[in-house]
């Protein structure tokens, strides 16, 4: 934290205001958005992977002191924190150098000392040096999280009990821990880092529409113990509204690409074009289900706006995304379905 700070507060001056209204190639035309507001969606998906962490204090719950009252206010300041840095970081980065310059750039925070006018060379050995160390906070997260999950599902019966083994002195899931290790290191020898950043994302996404749609089945007025509670508003005419009225203007503003949806051909759009049409038609459903259920409107903005992200991803990602969702069916039908907890009770066999 103390380098990113760094960076900002050497790297402002040297901002070029210029390299933030970039001339798009094909129009000629300056714009903050050269790409328009498709691509910065798009590189949201991507970048979402920056993001991931907030959602690990709920896993550390059972370990928290007060977790009713402390992990949503440190879930909520940690994510507002990382968002306001990462969009300071960002101005900083493409006002030092044009974006366009970063296509391949494996270390960006390094890349703007050495391409700028800056001559800085401290500041790049500093970065470089500090990057490779803070790399181990990402994989402390996975490490600390992952783990803590497979307890409590080898708990609930849906994975083998041997994940619940605690260490006798540290008492943390030891051999939870170690296979993740193994499962979280093997891969990256073999993969590139394109991969795992689009394979994060787009699991990490999944995982935020099943909770999105978890809340939305909550009962709208039960009293859940806690001191904790989600804002209720109900979206029977709000949502409809919103998502309608943003398709319309999306309508008068881009009329070519609605001529275009159903073109799945073009090599280029056609996967974009393919999910947006699924997007469009869920949210359409969406629409239904919230004048029919009253559905409460936060979750259902989140639940939508995930979608959305996923509409970024590429049919590689959807592929592998496929095969290891299809390994979790596999392990769940063949194992956990039959061992776990709610099964017994609904059996009567609770030994």
């Amino acid at each position: 934290m103390a380098v990113i700070v760094l960076i900002i507060l050497v790297g402002v001056a040297y901002v070029n205001v210029d390299n933030w209204m970039p001339t798009n190639p094909a129009t000629q035309v300056a714009s903050f958005m050269p790409n328009g507001f498709t691509g910065v969606m798009t590189a949201v998906s991507g970048v979402f992977f920056a993001y991931i962490g907030f959602d690990a204090l709920s896993v550390l719950s059972e370990e928290t002191k007060d977790p009713q009252k402390n992990l949503p206010r440190g879930m909520i300041i940690s994510l507002v924190l990382c968002t306001v840095i990462y969009i300071i970081l960002t101005l900083v980065l493409t006002g030092m150098v044009d974006y366009r310059k970063f296509e391949g750039v494996g270390d960006p925070l390094a890349f703007i000392f050495e391409k700028s006018n800056a001559n800085l060379p401290w500041m790049e050995l500093t970065v470089s040096f500090v990057a490779i160390i803070a790399i181990t906070t990402v994989l402390l997260v996975f490490q600390m999280g992952q783990p803590r999950i497979w307890y409590a599902m080898s708990r609930d019966g849906l994975m083998p009990k041997k994940f619940m083994t605690i260490h006798p002195k540290y008492n943390t899931p030891s051999y939870a821990t170690i296979v993740t290790g193994i499962v979280v290191g093997v891969p990256i020898l073999f993969t590139d880092k394109s991969f795992i950043l689009d394979f994060t994302s787009i699991g990490t996404i999944f995982a935020f529409v099943l909770v999105c749609g978890g809340v939305l089945l909550l009962p709208a007025k039960e009293k859940l113990p806690g001191r904790f509670h989600m804002p209720y508003y109900n979206s029977k005419i709000i949502f409809p509204i919103l998502f309608l009225g943003g398709l319309t203007f999306f309508y008068f503003w881009q009329p070519s690409f609605f001529q275009n949806l159903m073109d799945w051909s073009d090599p280029v759009e056609g996967e974009f074009r393919i999910s947006m049409f699924f997007y469009i038609i869920l949210n359409l459903g969406l629409c239904i289900l919230a004048f029919i259920k009253n559905l409460s409107l936060i979750p259902l903005m989140g639940l939508s706006s995930c979608l959305y992200l996923l509409t970024g991803m590429t049919h590689d990602n959807w592929f592998w995304f496929g095969i290891w969702f299809g390994i979790g069916l596999v392990i769940y039908f063949s194992y956990g379905y039959r061992n776990s907890q709610i099964h017994k009770e609904m059996n009567g066999d609770l030994n």
